[in-house]
């Protein structure tokens, strides 16, 4: 008798349906998410440049009709990436529960404990600061966003940043979900490795501090921003 072939897009489905499978598009998601936190961070930081046209410029080249194309598809890139990694860790989370409905007492590394355990309401809760971000400062349903020029393809980003954190409620969201936004970093970059069968008594302590530390530099650059504003160092 000959064996039943099976399709690759069998063998997706049962790979995707193990746990296994879960991590390994979490793993996925999470570099690529990581790489536009990393992308957007180093964009955002040119608000500290000499002269406001940095930034301006910046956006100037991002919303310029040529670039409309890849403008969006790296949006819709994103926005796919977000979708799957979401649904692959509410899928995870929920088979973990199932098979273990009574958690461990001891809890041997607390940071790590606490970063895991808040990471399926860390992440929602970034997930909702994102979207009330985007309408802040690029749909501007919640700020009139200003124009260089009047011209809808030049944003006013330095101006648009500053007057919108000059709310300390707008500033101090945006605070609480960067610091969140750290600890589900912290244990998401860690914990990425050893979906990635790198877990070694030698190496994960230094996985962990390494994730820690960039986990801690990308909140506190973020950070800064709003609390820059907020001091006075920023103004318009």
């Amino acid at each position: 008798m000959s064996a039943i072939a099976i399709s690759p897009i069998d063998r997706a489905v049962r790979f995707y349906e193990a746990p296994i499978g879960k991590k390994a598009v979490m793993a996925l998601t999470g570099v690529i998410l990581f790489g536009y936190v990393i992308a957007h961070l180093l964009g955002n930081l040119q608000i500290y440049a000499s002269s406001p046209d940095q930034i301006n410029r910046y956006a100037a080249f991002l919303h310029n009709p040529a670039n409309t194309i890849p403008l969006w598809a790296a949006r819709t890139f994103l926005l796919v990436a977000v979708l799957l990694h979401i649904t692959a860790s509410v899928q995870l989370w929920l088979q973990n529960r199932t098979a273990r409905p009574i958690g461990y007492v001891k809890k041997n590394d607390v940071p790590a404990s606490y970063a895991a355990r808040t990471m399926i309401w860390s992440g929602p809760i970034v997930g909702a600061f994102i979207v009330f971000h985007v309408l802040h400062l690029t749909v501007g349903a919640v700020l009139k966003l200003e124009d260089v020029g009047g011209n809808p393809t030049t944003p006013d980003v330095y101006h648009n940043v500053i007057s919108g954190f000059q709310n300390y409620g707008v500033s101090a969201f945006y605070i609480i979900a960067m610091i969140l936004l750290c600890t589900h970093l912290y244990h998401g970059i860690w914990s990425m490795f050893q979906s990635m069968g790198i877990n070694h008594p030698r190496y994960t302590p230094l996985l962990k501090k390494g994730a820690a530390i960039v986990a801690i530099l990308i909140a506190i650059g973020n950070c800064s921003i709003p609390i820059a504003v907020m001091a006075g160092l920023l103004h318009l």
